[in-house]
């Protein structure tokens, strides 16, 4: 296939007025809005009707900042309730109980605590790598074992992985090991976006569902807003693929949408797995160029810990399943790479729970690291935990350097991340742009034993909202190339001092300060 032929399943769209008049998106929009005037119209009534107001407004504005400091909350967004609240107390009220009581997600819930339930000792931890890690007194086996405490995420040796530097270099491999596929093939993407590169990539999934192989897409349900049409699934059922969106957009004001699917996962056959920060797009090759140059990374892992992504996809495909199956996909025959170093625990992290899985482990590799802990990220908003973990580490003589993005694809996120630098360079952190474009791996790498490498962003979509997932390495050959990518980036970067701070430009200060009182809810 030549780069110009391009496999579509979508017309493309058309631009006009017309074409917004009638779009789906302003449809919902429009409904969604109306219910929101409801709202607003039920407390005006309430203005109006209710006796003594000011006084009624005093004591309930009291009564919930009582209610916020004993709740349960992160601080930072206890913070940004109580700014809401004194602004307007009943509407920020309404809206606060309307996110804490799930109404919106409290089936979803109870479904994925039931999926955890029964599929949670589908993949056991293989004892002798809990007694070597014990051995080895890293913590790690500490790590371990708090990750075990779901059931789902054990960790593997005996795992071969591939780190590419590059979402071009992840294309390429994921290309060549989706033609090998003979039992099925399993894709949970964030963004799926028709063009060159998710057409070369249909094009072979189309072959091998011919073939018989078990063909599942999965994508999150924005995609319909503003990328796919919202037949897509039924379009690529008719090419015997079966798919899926995840919680589509629908005309009803909920707070289901606040949760999104942020995974990156492609598992064949259950040896080979992919995870990273590369969506089905053809940006993340560099294929098409949107903020300059666009840094990814990602993973290729083969062996016995490819199966944990088959279970962390098949959980969430199983969500709306009344038959869910699961051991047809786990069993890999045994399959045992040549060459394999080191750890590998692939991890996924869950809003609708109380843990915190995606943090902890970053905190966990900051708070035991002797020497270096180098990031990279698209995005910094951080809760007072993780900022104080960050500054910790640099404070008591690690070296810790993050490097962002030069070019950002969102400027009021850039800006508020631009609030944080100030505090973390005078505590020791070393903060750097890529100053060629638009940085979106989410990369820790530690002492040149460890390194996550996944979904997860350092902000409170990732670390509170989305489903994510990660792979966490120990001793894993690929950390010194990871490392070596590290600092081949940071050679094509520029770095902040408070110099810089003080030149910034006053656009970005202003809109950072003024935003930061809502950073928990962005």
């Amino acid at each position: 296939m030549t780069d110009e032929k391009i496999f579509r399943l979508a017309k493309p769209r058309r631009k006009g007025l017309l074409s917004i008049l009638f779009s789906r998106f302003l449809i919902i929009a429009l409904l969604l809005i109306f219910q929101v005037l409801l709202m607003i119209s039920f407390y005006g009534w309430l203005v109006h009707y209710i006796p003594f107001y000011s006084g009624f407004l005093a004591i309930f504005t009291l009564l919930m900042i009582v209610y916020l400091f004993n709740s349960e909350m992160d601080s930072s967004a206890k913070l940004t309730w109580m700014f809401m609240l004194a602004l307007v107390p009943l509407p920020a009220a309404i809206f606060l109980f309307f996110t804490k009581t799930n109404a919106g997600h409290r089936k979803i819930k109870q479904r994925e605590k039931q999926i955890i339930a029964e599929s949670k000792n589908m993949i056991r931890q293989p004892e002798n790598v809990m007694c070597e890690l014990e051995e080895d007194h890293s913590g790690t086996e500490d790590l371990a074992a708090y990750m075990n405490r779901s059931g789902c995420f054990p960790i593997f040796d005996k795992t071969q992985v591939t780190y590419f530097p590059l979402g071009e270099k992840k294309f390429a491999a994921m290309l060549e090991e989706l033609k090998k596929a003979e039992k099925y093939i399993f894709m949970e993407y964030f963004i799926v976006e028709e063009g060159y590169m998710w057409g070369r990539i249909l094009e072979i999934l189309v072959e091998k569902a011919k073939q018989g192989v078990d063909v599942r897409v999965m994508y999150d349900g924005m995609c319909e807003i503003c990328l796919l049409p919202s037949d897509y699934c039924k379009r690529l059922e008719a090419q015997g693929i079966k798919a899926k969106a995840f919680s589509p957009l629908i005309p009803v004001v909920s707070s289901h949408y606040n949760y999104r699917d942020h995974r990156k996962i492609l598992v064949i056959d259950g040896k080979v797995a992919f995870n990273g920060g590369v969506n089905l797009a053809d940006e993340y090759i560099n294929h098409k160029k949107l903020y300059g140059h666009w840094k990814d990374t990602a993973l290729m892992i083969k062996g016995a810990a490819a199966k944990s992504f088959a279970l962390l996809f098949l959980q969430m495909w199983n969500i709306d399943e009344k038959n869910a199956e699961y051991l047809p996909f786990l069993d890999d025959g045994g399959f045992v790479p040549e060459n394999a170093n080191g750890y590998v625990m692939p991890y996924g992290d869950c809003p609708l729970d109380d843990d915190k899985v995606g943090e902890t482990v970053y905190m966990d590799i900051l708070n035991r690291a002797n020497d270096y802990v180098h990031i990279m990220t698209p995005y910094l908003i951080l809760d007072g935990e993780l900022e104080t973990a960050l500054k910790y580490a640099a404070q008591r003589g690690v070296d810790v350097k993050l490097i962002l993005p030069g070019i950002p694809d969102k400027k009021p996120v850039y800006a508020l991340a631009k609030t944080h630098y100030k505090a973390l360079i005078s505590a020791g952190v070393k903060i750097f742009e890529y100053t060629p474009g638009f940085v979106h791996a989410k990369v820790f790498v530690s002492d040149d034993k460890k390194a996550v490498v996944g979904t997860i962003n350092l902000d409170y979509r990732s670390l509170y909202h989305h489903f994510e997932c990660a792979t966490y390495l120990y001793k894993t050959d690929c950390i010194s190339e990871i490392e070596a990518d590290f600092q081949d980036t940071l050679a094509k970067c520029r770095q902040v001092t408070e110099k810089t701070i003080q030149e910034e430009k006053i656009s970005y200060k202003i809109m950072g300060n003024l935003i930061k009182f809502i950073a928990p809810l962005l």
